[in-house]
């Protein structure tokens, strides 16, 4: 009786195995859906509509990118693990969605590397140091000193937890004063510094980049470890002197449900990195003046807790505290 108990489990193992192999041998074999927590038109999207196609190609099935807006994200990768694990229900996630929610609150659905498998890196961004325009500040220096002499007009922007964590950071390392002020995106808040609303900002590149080579706003450094094309002559802020302030440059990616098989999380791993590959692909996510990327998903993952945990320093140093 032993003997057959243990013949029919290695027989269910066998057919187990069997079936996850047969799985990732025909995967996919329907559509693939791209769910994002983010509008369309913004730089999520935007990168995943580029992508997608490509990847169609690659894989024999169409991409079909959802918008599923809502608590910051968070809706679209609930959904996402609400999915069965056959790889057909991709999360197009962005480091303020994952890694950051994840330092900062406590009670998430979710973990960007516990209960979601990261794929592959698809886009990177550097946030880009912001400032008036006019006036004497030219660098980042200037700007410590302005404010540290008007602490009553010292104030940033900020649209998310991300970019109060880039500002905070900031201030901790240079310990010049800023008052948070709360905007609904990006471009608002290089619209507030091009005003006067706020004195500095943190904003992505696609947000600031147009802005400052029209003159509306100044680029005092770039958050990356090197300059970027588009401002050639805006110093990163290490060059200007603030190599301690580590914003880490901004990632968008992709991911599965964790206990998705092996084999098919390497075949869209690969179809990713070969999308991203390709030279049309790459020349228009720069275009964005994002970077296109197809890191895989063992670094990808080291990355993301690196991440996590710095943001986390962050947050315990400054005393910041969110509502999740």
């Amino acid at each position: 009786m032993r003997k057959l108990a243990g013949a029919v489990v290695v027989a269910l193992l066998t057919l187990g195995g069997a079936a996850h192999a047969q799985d990732a041998s025909s995967y996919p074999n329907r559509p693939v859906r791209f769910i994002l927590g983010f509008a369309a038109g913004g730089g999520t999207d935007l990168l995943a509509r580029i992508v997608g196609p490509k990847v169609a190609d690659i894989l024999g099935q169409p991409v079909i990118v959802e918008n599923r807006t809502g608590a910051g994200g968070r809706i679209a990768v609930d959904f996402v693990q609400s999915q069965p694990v056959d790889g057909h229900t991709v999360a197009i996630g962005a480091i303020g969605q994952l890694a950051v929610a994840s330092a900062i609150y406590p009670n998430l659905s979710f973990h960007p590397t516990r209960t979601l498998m990261p794929i592959a890196m698809m886009g990177s961004y550097p946030l880009i140091l912001t400032g008036p325009a006019g006036g004497d500040i030219r660098t980042p220096a200037d700007l410590v000193a302005y404010a540290k002499a008007n602490p009553d007009k010292s104030n940033y922007p900020t649209s998310s937890p991300a970019f109060t964590i880039a500002s905070e950071l900031f201030k901790l390392k240079t310990g010049m004063p800023g008052t948070p002020i709360p905007y609904r995106s990006t471009n608002e808040m290089a619209l507030a510094v091009a005003g006067g609303q706020a004195l500095f900002a943190f904003p992505d590149s696609a947000s600031v980049v147009t802005m400052a080579q029209s003159g509306k706003v100044r680029a005092l450094a770039v958050g990356s470890p090197k300059r970027i094309s588009e401002l050639p002559d805006v110093p990163t802020l290490a060059e200007a002197g603030r190599g301690d302030v580590d914003l880490k440059v901004q990632w968008i990616g992709a991911f599965l449900p964790a206990g998705t098989p092996a084999p098919i999380a390497k075949r869209l791993e690969t179809a990713l990195q070969q999308a991203l590959a390709d030279t049309g692909v790459r020349e228009r996510i720069r275009g964005m003046t994002y970077l296109p990327e197809g890191m895989g998903a063992a670094d990808f993952r080291a990355r993301i807790d690196d991440d996590i945990r710095i943001f986390q320093d962050v947050v315990k140093a400054a005393n910041l505290k969110f509502e999740q």
